[in-house]
């Protein structure tokens, strides 16, 4: 091959070198002219679409739809079927004022003063003193029962009622009791126009939905109602004041200060519990919510009841002082009392009453009771608790240790 073909060959190739390295460079620059103007055009609508419109609409347009949710179903039927039966009650005490003058600025007091001694005297003026619930559960010819928390009434020089239609009316107290926190009241009749239904408590379930209606923080939120479940059917908890041990119905519907004495009621409309007590807080300072009870219908028919009929209840007494037997050391358990050291709970007898059933059936001082019939007995409160499931006349046996043996007697329980 000549010089000359050589020379033309590297040329051509020299050629297409600079035409692709045109086209690559070409390439590159368009690529990143396009990229360039997509971003500026991506930029461009994100800044539109967040810049706050000119101008706005001056003839509103915005309506109220239909309400398309049911306004009646089983709990709204519920609630409407009892809150007419619902009440407050206003516990009304008499004022305490000082008459002691000026001879009490210097501690001495003057001839016939009946002031107490600390000077104070109760002037007459009636207050209220505290608020509650109640719900009206009988009427009668001219009067009408309500049962409402023990309490809610105790210490009332006089009790007042507000019925669902904002009329106050006053109320007699027909008999309470400590043990139960239960009381019953009577009003007149005349504006009376529901009364509630009791249902079987011993029929619920845990998880049931349930109400509960009353006057939390009083009479200015009465009939007021809270939706929630049956936490659990039966509680052992201390209800009465009295320290007696008692079942109660546990519920997360809210109940407040002022709900006490006021119903629970099931989806029926029926009263199932009397709201009585809630836990605020555990013995560790931790706050606690949607812990509620409520005395179960069916002892509150028992008790109210009795109270109808003879204004209080009877229940059977041992006649002994005692003490948990947790109070005693444990030394003194085993050189005083002489226990064995598998026995570490019951009730000790620190006093028995002359002619008393205790006495009757041989108690003695520093006896330990540690059953009570088929019950066992570990402190006061279970032994009350125990007591008062028997009727006065009834007869049990009672288990108990002296000088470290175990020993059974018979009691025929009398008030």
């Amino acid at each position: 091959m000549s010089d000359q073909n050589q020379k033309q060959r590297k040329t051509k190739n020299k050629f297409w070198l600079k035409v692709a390295g045109v086209g690559l460079v070409a390439g590159l620059i368009g690529g990143g002219l396009s990229l360039g103007i997509g971003n500026v055009i991506e930029n461009h609508v994100q800044t539109a679409s967040t810049n706050v419109p000119a101008g706005s609409s001056k003839s509103g347009g915005t309506k109220v739809n239909k309400n398309k949710a049911n306004l009646s179903n089983q709990a709204t039927k519920a609630y409407d079927s009892t809150k007419d039966a619902v009440v407050s009650v206003i516990n009304k005490q008499e004022v305490q004022s000082s008459n002691q003058g000026i001879m009490g600025m210097f501690g001495g007091q003057t001839s016939g003063d009946s002031s107490s001694s600390d000077g104070s005297q109760n002037s007459g003026k009636l207050q209220t003193a505290s608020e509650g619930s109640g719900v009206i559960y009988k009427k009668s010819g001219n009067s009408a029962y309500i049962v409402t928390n023990n309490h809610v009434v105790k210490g009332s020089n006089a009790l007042q009622v507000i019925l669902s239609n904002g009329r106050k009316v006053d109320a007699s107290l027909v008999g309470s009791d400590s043990a139960t926190d239960l009381a019953v009241l009577k009003i007149n009749s005349a504006n009376v126009k529901t009364v509630a239904e009791f249902g079987n408590s011993n029929s619920i379930a845990a998880g049931q939905d349930v109400l509960a209606i009353g006057s939390p923080m009083g009479s200015e939120y009465a009939n007021t109602v809270t939706k929630g479940i049956i936490s659990a059917k039966s509680r052992t908890l201390k209800s009465g004041t009295d320290g007696t041990l008692t079942s109660v119905i546990q519920t997360d519907a809210a109940i407040n200060s002022g709900n006490s004495g006021g119903p629970l009621i099931n989806v029926a409309g029926q009263v199932i519990g009397i709201n009585s007590m809630k836990l605020a807080g555990s013995s560790d300072g931790s706050s606690v919510e949607g812990m509620g009870f409520a005395i179960p219908s069916n002892e509150v028919v028992k008790i109210i009841n009795q109270l109808i009929k003879n204004g209080k209840i009877s229940r059977p007494s041992l006649g002994i002082s005692m003490i948990d037997l947790s109070r005693v050391t444990t030394d003194q358990q085993q050189s005083v009392l002489k226990l064995p050291s598998s026995i570490t709970k019951g009730v000790v007898i620190m006093d028995v009453q002359s002619g008393s059933n205790a006495q009757t059936a041989g108690l003695e001082q520093y006896d330990v009771i540690t059953k009570l019939g088929d019950t066992k007995i570990t402190n006061t409160s279970s032994l009350k608790s125990a007591l008062y499931k028997y009727k006065v006349g009834d007869t049990t046996k009672v288990t108990y240790y002296r000088d470290g043996q175990s020993h059974t007697a018979t009691l025929k329980l009398a008030k």
